[in-house]
């Protein structure tokens, strides 16, 4: 479904402006071959590996004003803009991919101005939107990999990324940016390549991954692996795990969305009294919204990318990754860095406290911190819907003279 790819749209400089009317399009970089096989951190290695990526506005002749933006556990590369096809990654590109998952804050005069700066987005190694992943074909077996993708770290993917800045000329990044897991690959990045990035903007995220979430993915990964299609992992010549995937959504859409936007989100008239889970017949319009979103997340993620990525969420280990003792060790190496941190106080999935602690971990190493708390109804998700409330912030962090 997803074969490694060179792309047919080569860099021929480091100059992307969009193809016209907001239309974007996704390269690829080989980051290993047969000659270079990448290493993973599991000590596997992938005989062939591409990267995925969207660049946004134009890289100075100093190669100073890059962003890297990570997007999180179930985005793309795809941040702005329109983009109606990425190649290879065939029917799960629905519609719902087709506009940039940050649309509202990429273009000119927007918090990441394309005007002045040049930002890149990355499909995570292992994802399913055009990265080497579990739906890519495996040189070996001439079929896609499935089950025997080898298991992925944050690490891997932030390393990944490193390769593609270092084709870009870019020794150090103005800025980078991660939301929700996004943002932990963010904090992976600054605290392991701390001379390679000035700004970093962590948000609605945390140094961990905490017991809770731990437990939640691991809901997510019982219900993928026990649904009768997920066959192992060996389902691209069959049925997609589409109850066990939507399942998972289920599972995880709770943590995303307020409570009282959920409720705000659905009208009583969605309410079909003749849907039904067997006996079951619903009796609330909240169910046949959170099954309707649980499906139509089957539709456009695949299982074993899903899996991999929880994994590695569930994984992730700063100190460890850092090769560090303990955050003071860690965050000491970062004092060149300034931070802007942003928390939601409706969040359910990353809590405000999480956003508590990092702030005073890097002020305990007197790391230039700045903590901005978002004030809103839409709980996690708010910095995907919300724009106006982190934009001047953003736009103040990026424009401020070291």
């Amino acid at each position: 479904m997803n074969p490694n790819r060179t792309g047919t749209l080569r860099d021929r400089a480091h100059s992307f402006p969009l193809l016209g009317n907001g239309r974007t399009a996704s390269r690829w970089l080989t980051i290993g071959n047969a000659a270079s096989p990448l290493v993973l951190k599991s000590g596997e290695t992938l005989l062939e590996a591409s990267l995925c990526y969207e660049t946004y506005g134009r890289l100075n002749h100093r190669r100073d004003n890059a962003i890297l933006l990570f997007h999180a556990l179930t985005g793309s590369q795809h941040a702005a803009g329109i983009n109606s096809a990425v190649e290879g990654v065939g029917d799960l590109w629905t519609k719902d991919c087709q506009t940039g998952w940050w649309d509202g804050f990429i273009g000119p005069g927007k918090a990441l101005d394309t005007d002045k700066f040049f930002i890149v987005c990355a499909n995570y190694l292992g994802g399913c939107y055009g990265s080497t992943g579990p739906t890519s074909l495996n040189p070996q077996t001439s079929t896609s990999y499935g089950p025997l993708f080898p298991r992925i770290s944050f690490s891997d993917i932030v390393d990944s990324q490193m390769k593609l800045l270092d084709h870009l000329g870019i020794k150090t990044a103005h800025a980078t940016i991660g939301s929700s897991t996004g943002g932990q690959l963010a904090l992976n990045f600054a605290a392991r390549y701390p001379q390679r990035v000035r700004i970093v903007i962590p948000v609605a995220t945390g140094m961990e991954t905490t017991p809770l979430q731990k437990i939640q993915i691991f809901e997510q990964i019982y219900a993928i692996e026990t649904d009768a299609n997920f066959a192992g992992g060996n389902y691209y010549q069959g049925e997609r795990p589409v109850s066990g995937m939507a399942h998972a959504r289920i599972i995880s859409h709770k943590t995303f969305i307020a409570t009282d936007t959920l409720e705000n989100r659905v009208h009583p008239n969605d309410h079909n009294s003749v849907q039904s889970l067997g006996w079951y017949r619903f009796n609330h319009p909240l169910e046949s919204y959170m099954l309707h979103q649980g499906q139509k997340f089957a539709r456009r993620f695949d299982a074993n990318s899903y899996l991999r990525i929880l994994d590695a969420w569930s994984s992730f280990n700063l100190l460890a990754d850092s090769k560090a003792n303990d955050y003071g060790e860690l965050f000491s190496r970062c004092r060149n860095q300034r931070h802007l941190i942003f928390s939601i106080d409706s969040d359910a999935c990353f809590h405000p406290i999480e956003q508590e602690r990092l702030k005073y971990q890097l002020k305990q190493e007197k790391v230039p911190a700045t903590l901005v708390t978002v004030h809103s109804e839409k709980g996690h998700d708010s910095f995907l819907l919300e724009p106006d409330l982190y934009s001047p912030h953003i736009r103040q962090a990026l424009e401020a003279s070291d």
